[in-house]
């Protein structure tokens, strides 16, 4: 019996992840990655909660992959006064504890290792320089046609964003979004050598500039601000940054050109369509301040992992709608939940006297922050 096909559209984390995770199925593989050069330029780096860290661990992505990723076990909040200092109102401690808060590493790392990984398995053919012109139905599966070719498969899985003229055309469902107009201000930081353990967020005025630290001597900087920032040059930028940081490290530089990235809320509707799957941005995209939005696609992929592993070993057609039915029921409550969540806490902080209230209360409360830990670890489970 032929192995089924999976066809994986989209070069970037998304992608790579679920084509390495889905590459212990007993089916063939086609990544289809595009221009992976110009996610490696970018100075972006992503949180991983500990269940999720565990989830890629197993992956067996490296064998150097705990060392490559960076433990925080601190987090501390921080709101700032009139005198423009700061004061700590919320941390959260887990030194003495197993599980970290989360572990950070830069994309462009997490890119490499996984093409290398890639690279070895024979399970999956990385197609580079293929463009996908259309999609259609092909007797029971479904067919892509490239530049100059066309393939058959049992399921598609499109990991391109949701911008992408793909996704406008087979997908034309409601979803909610709208923008937060709002920038994220990212780059990287060397500094003198230090434990380095905590992560810091700071909420400003209408602002929020958080600190995570990636090596002993490395702190990635994401500062969420408002669009009129566009206006300044990056030396004000530069400037307003090793201001703020000057308060927690010492002999900063700038390792990374400032980038910047518009905020956006996406939640959609429509999971799947016949023999055709979304996963990552194409789904759900978050507000950066709680580090969420890739924890939410490797949650999903986890789901994904599972359900298809259960089809194949019992000979079932990994595209069929049932199955994609049962991944879309399982995933899209909770991660409404989760997302609105995000959205309304996002919204609720910009009342400074209403969150250092609340945070200050949840700061006496072991309990609750042990709730908030397992809820940003692993996200709604239900």
């Amino acid at each position: 019996m032929k192995n089924q096909k999976i066809c994986i559209i989209g070069g970037s984390l998304t992608g790579l992840a679920t084509a390495i995770s889905l590459s212990k199925l007993n089916c063939d593989i086609d990544l289809i990655v595009g221009n992976i050069n110009q996610n490696l330029k970018s100075n972006r780096t992503i949180a991983i909660s500990g269940n999720n860290f565990d989830f890629l661990n197993k992956l067996n992505i490296s064998k150097n992959f705990k060392n490559e990723m960076w433990s925080c076990s601190v987090m501390k909040l921080y709101t700032e006064m009139q005198n423009k200092n700061f004061s700590e109102i919320f941390e959260l401690n887990r030194e003495n504890k197993k599980e970290k808060i989360f572990y950070m590493i830069e994309n462009s790392k997490m890119i490499k290792l996984m093409t290398k990984k890639i690279n070895k398995l024979k399970s999956i053919s990385v197609k580079n320089n293929l463009k996908v012109r259309s999609i259609f139905n092909s007797g029971l599966l479904k067919g892509i046609k490239f530049n100059n070719s066309v393939s058959k498969y049992n399921l598609i899985i499109i990991c391109t964003g949701p911008k992408s003229d793909l996704i406008k055309k087979i997908f034309n469902d409601k979803m909610i979004e709208n923008s937060y107009n709002e920038l994220a201000i990212t780059t990287i930081l060397s500094h003198k050598e230090l434990k380095n353990n905590i992560a810091r967020q700071i909420f400003l005025e209408n602002e929020i500039l958080a600190f995570l630290p990636i090596s002993k001597s490395k702190t990635s900087i994401v500062w969420s601000v408002n669009n009129f920032i566009r206006k300044k040059n990056n030396s004000f930028i530069k400037r307003q940054i090793a201001f703020y940081a000057k308060n927690y490290l010492k002999n900063i530089k700038f390792l990374t050109k400032i980038e910047y990235k518009d905020l956006n809320f996406l939640v959609r509707n429509k999971y799947y369509s016949e023999r055709i799957l979304l996963l990552g941005d194409t789904l759900h995209i978050i507000h950066p301040f709680v580090g969420q939005g890739f924890n939410m696609t490797l949650r999903d992929l986890a789901s994904l992992k599972k359900i298809l592993t259960q089809k194949i070993n019992l000979g079932l057609d990994i595209g069929s709608s049932d199955i994609l039915s049962e991944f879309s029921n399982e995933t899209k409550p909770r991660n409404f939940a989760f997302s609105m969540g995000i959205d309304f806490l996002k919204n609720s902080i910009s009342n400074r006297k209403l969150r250092n209230k609340t945070l200050k209360i949840l700061n006496k409360s072991n309990v609750a922050k042990d709730i908030v830990f397992d809820i940003a670890d692993k996200g709604f489970r239900f």
